[in-house]
């Protein structure tokens, strides 16, 4: 059986490795723990996540390239009898891919919640003019090219 993509359309060239990255992180989503993404003035964003129980040493933030990763391990207190546990002690990892630019300036531990601030730097329009050559090219010239061109190619 295949699978039906969401970047089918000739007008969306060269995303196949935010299909890839989309892919991953689908297969990855666990509802634990639950979190926010808010909008803070008007370049920031704030990941909040509800983290109770999680102590700094118990949390760990790692940025490899684009991708945000934030990791949770509990150790088990052998000294604690419960009468019942409710609250599951559980190892977690949660993962947010970042668009370019955006850098994560600081990350807060507070009454259970985890906050991790970004910046989103400000667009600036990229504008490019691009050269339309003429088509009428000597045979001898095209020839060339297309040698050059399968000898680099090999």
């Amino acid at each position: 059986m295949s699978r039906v993509s969401m970047f089918n359309s000739p007008l969306l060239l060269g995303f196949d490795q935010l299909e890839r990255t989309l892919d991953r992180l689908a297969k990855n989503a666990e509802g634990y723990p639950p979190y926010n993404i808010e909008r803070i003035g008007d370049n920031g964003l704030r990941i909040v996540l509800a983290v109770a129980g999680f102590t700094i040493d118990d949390l760990a933030i790692e940025l490899v390239e684009s991708q945000l990763t934030v990791r949770g391990k509990q150790t088990d207190d052998g000294d604690r009898v419960f009468l019942h546990r409710g609250i599951a002690a559980r190892q977690f990892q949660r993962a947010f891919m970042l668009a370019d630019g955006i850098e994560v300036m600081s990350a807060r531990l507070d009454n259970g919640l985890l906050s991790i601030d970004l910046m989103r730097p400000a667009a600036e329009p990229r504008i490019r003019t691009i050269r339309i050559d003429s088509g009428e090219t000597t045979e001898a010239t095209h020839a060339i090219d297309i040698a050059a061109h399968r000898t680099h190619s090999r």
